[in-house]
This record gives structure tokens, sequence and C-alpha cells, in this order.
């Protein structure tokens, strides 16, 4: 899923994906496939089993891969005879196997998981759960795709990205090894871990894993916002940039993502666990195991992400975090990229820069 935390972290990616146009077509990129993922619910029902945890996954997967082609189709504005000679084989296979059927699998893991902690057991109410475990990662295949699509169409008419979400960036700075990103991986699935460790003494039986998705998550959220710093501080002290940041602002990437995806990645986690490898969770060190993995993931995006934010301010010029979160200020902004399209890039630069100014004042 680093590819939406990219989508809504990077000024670059938010601000281009968020105009009011692109919002409109979206709707609709969500809404008929969601349709669509109802209807193939209904037609698979009458012939397949949906009550196997592997045949609901494998179905939709491939309702999110081909979801995921058909609107990475529309953001790309290319018809599909044109789109493999336009953005090459691994791009394209890329869009359809991990935003298609990875991330609608893992999105149905999800579902399912969390279904399962409020009482509304897959295994005992296949019905329900199968169909929200197949539309609902289809509408949000459908919408990441789309907006992937977009900017990659924007690249192709001149628009300089800093950062593209397919993560090739990520995987540069892994090869690098440095120190830093590990010391933060390791810290994250430590306190994490600990923390899953720790809470079994005082657990009551039968809320071990609901308190402990919530303490894991609190705990990984809160290492998440602490990576994202040190990321942008490119190995340099991180707590000055802390400081100097608006509680305000520190809270609301706490919850979102920090919050928000670490206990998305324990509940696929989980799901995966409970329906795949078809075991309770009933063992200190899966539990503590799983805490390990979620802490250790949310520190690696994050502080991918803050090294990119980094890269990012540096290159294009710093942005107030607090206007990258309103809609109004974004559609402002957008539109004057979107009429400086035509100017030369030093004139349109700076005349883009002074509309930011100006909108900060």
């Amino acid at each position: 899923m680093l590819h939406r935390l990219a989508l809504r972290v990077l000024p670059c990616l938010t601000l281009a994906v968020t105009e009011d146009s692109v919002r409109k077509r979206k709707r609709w990129v969500m809404f008929v496939p969601g349709l669509v993922a109802f209807a193939c619910y209904r037609l698979a029902k009458q012939g397949l089993s949906l009550a196997e945890p592997m045949t609901l996954l494998l179905l939709s997967g491939v309702i999110s891969m081909v979801t995921a082609g058909c609107a990475y189709r529309v953001g790309r504005g290319l018809p599909f005879s044109r789109l493999m000679g336009g953005d090459g084989v691994r791009r394209i296979g890329w869009v359809l196997v991990w935003i298609g059927f990875v991330y609608g699998v893992q999105l149905s893991l999800l579902v399912l998981a969390l279904l399962w902690l409020v009482g509304y057991d897959y295994s005992k109410h296949p019905d329900g759960p199968a169909m929200m475990a197949i539309i609902i990662p289809c509408t949000a295949v459908a919408r990441d795709a789309f907006e992937i699509g977009y900017l990659r169409w924007l690249e192709s008419n001149g628009r300089s990205l800093v950062t593209f979400p397919d993560g090739a960036q990520l995987r540069t700075l892994l090869q690098r090894v440095h120190p830093a990103l590990l010391t933060w991986m390791c810290a994250g699935a430590v306190a994490c871990a600990g923390v899953s460790v720790a809470l079994v003494s005082v657990a009551s039986e039968g809320r071990e894993v609901l308190l402990q998705g919530a303490l894991v998550s609190l705990t990984a959220g809160t290492m998440a916002l602490f990576a994202f710093f040190a990321g942008q501080a490119g190995g340099e002290a991180w707590l000055p940039r802390l400081s100097a940041t608006r509680w305000s602002e520190l809270m609301k990437f706490w919850w979102w993502p920090g919050l928000a995806f670490a206990s998305t990645y324990y509940l696929v986690l989980l799901g995966g666990w409970l329906y795949v490898v078809k075991q309770p969770i009933d063992s200190i060190g899966l539990s503590a195991g799983i805490a390990a993995a979620v802490g250790g993931l949310m520190a690696l995006y994050s502080y991918y992400l803050g090294h990119r934010r980094d890269i990012e301010n540096r290159e294009q010029g710093a942005l107030p975090s607090a206007l990258l979160r309103c809609p109004f200020v974004m559609g402002i902004l957008g539109k004057s990229r979107g009429a400086l399209s035509g100017l030369p890039s030093n004139e349109s630069a700076a005349v883009f820069e002074k509309t930011s100014q100006r909108v900060s004042s």
C-alpha cells in the first residue's frame, strides 16, 4: 500500500490527483466498477463456493486486476492498443499485478479481518463478508489505478514528478543500506513486539487480539511519525524539525497515515493468518511477529516518505503542510499549474512560487 501513502503524503502527487476535474472523473471511475463487482459477485455465487477463502481471494484479485487495467487506461488517456507501447511491459505489469491483484487481495483480507473483529465471522456467515470483500477492494483499486494513470498522463505531457508511486526510489534507498533507516526499522519492530508481549500478562481472555491491535497501531503510528521526520532530516538531527511543527499537524499525520495504516497492516496480516493459513491467533510468538512486522513496515515506509518529501522540498520549494490539507487551496494551486503549462519552465515556476506565497500569506 506504499503507493496509497505516497499519493496522499507527497505534495507533488497530492496536488495533482486532487484537482477538481480529476475528482469528478474519479467518482465515476469508482462507481461503475463497484456496480460491475456486485454483478460479478452475483454471477460467481451461482457457480463458485465463495465460502472457501482462497476462492474468494482469487476472485477478488482477478476482478481487481481487470479493474486496475481499465481504470489506469482511463486515467492514462490511451486506448488499450497503445497502452503497452506507451508505458512498457514492466509498468503495465506492475499496475495489473501489484495495484490490481495483490492490493485487491490485501484489501479483501482487511475487510474479512475487520468483520471478524466485530463478530461478523466470514467462516460462519460467508455471503455478506464475501460481497463486501469483492466490492470494497474493487472500488479502492479503481481509484488508485486511475490516479496513477493520471499521473502518468501528466508525465507524458511534460510535468515533472519528483516521485512516482511505484516504489522504485524505495528500492534504491534500500540498496544503499542506510544505517538510519535500518535503525528505525528495528526500533519500530522491537517497540511493537515489546508491546505485544507485555500485553499478554494484562489482557483479559477473549480481548487479546482487539487490545493488541489497538496498542500496536498506536505504537506503530507513533514510530511512523518519528521516522517520517528522521527521513526528512536525512541523517541529521530530526527533533528540531519535530518541535518546530505545530501540534495540530503532528496529530493529523499521527492519525493519518500513521495510526490508520498501522491498523490496516495489522488487519491484513491478521486476515491472512485466519483465512489463508487458517490458524487461530493463540501464540505469543505469532502475535509478537505480526506486531513486529507492522512496526518495521510502518517505520520503513514513513522514513522513505520523509526522505522523498525532503527531496521534493529542495527541488520544488516547500509548501506548508496545512495548505496541502485544504481542498480549496489545492484547487487554486492545481489551476495555477494548469494555466501555466504553456509558459516556459522558468517563468511558470516563478509565477507558481508567487501564487503559493500569496496563498500562504
